[in-house]
């Protein structure tokens, strides 16, 4: 985790699907270059009473789900805090909640990449201007990102199948 300061402001971004609150079975795909998330989208049809559940895993088929593809992804972390212990996050005081989607603007983390990678010869700074620090925020763990920008879309499927099939093709040549 990283320490924050009186800088980092949190904002909910609300054009994002909602993740299940009760089990999103988020999963990533990642690389040098390349970062995908995908996470189960909440479903509450009209037949739903909130009196019954229902068991899903990342297998699950014929769910909706999210495939997030993060543009010029740099890092990221994937893990706790969970639901319960989510005040323990250093965001918790500045409005960052469970199940939701959040962008840090004035990151200390993006602040600190950028002064760890101020050694390197070419380093520069503006390039870490233009990175976002992104917050995603489900039931058992929370994912969070530095990339310039990510866009959403919609799959029916399991969340293992949606992120198999946003491998590149090119991956798929031999080798």
């Amino acid at each position: 985790m990283y320490s924050i300061d009186h800088l980092d402001a949190v904002t909910q971004l609300t054009d994002v699907p909602q993740s299940s609150v009760g089990a999103p079975c988020p999963m990533i795909l990642c690389g040098d270059h390349l970062l995908h998330l995908a996470y189960i989208v909440q479903r509450q049809g009209p037949e739903w009473d909130g009196r019954t559940i229902r068991i899903v895993g990342p297998h699950s088929q014929d769910e909706s789900c999210a495939l997030v593809h993060f543009v010029r992804p740099y890092t990221h972390m994937f893990g706790p805090p969970n639901d319960e212990a989510f005040h323990g996050h250093p965001l918790w005081n500045r409005g960052l909640r469970p199940y939701l989607v959040f962008e840090v603007a004035n990151s200390s983390w993006i602040r600190r990449l950028e002064r760890m990678n101020s050694v390197h010869p070419y380093h520069k700074k503006d390039r870490f201007s233009k990175l976002k620090h992104f917050i995603f925020a489900f039931h058992d763990s929370t994912f969070e990102c530095v990339a310039a920008s990510f866009d959403v879309s919609i799959h029916v499927g399991s969340v293992a199948q949606v992120l198999r099939e946003s491998w590149p093709q090119a991956t798929n040549s031999p080798s």
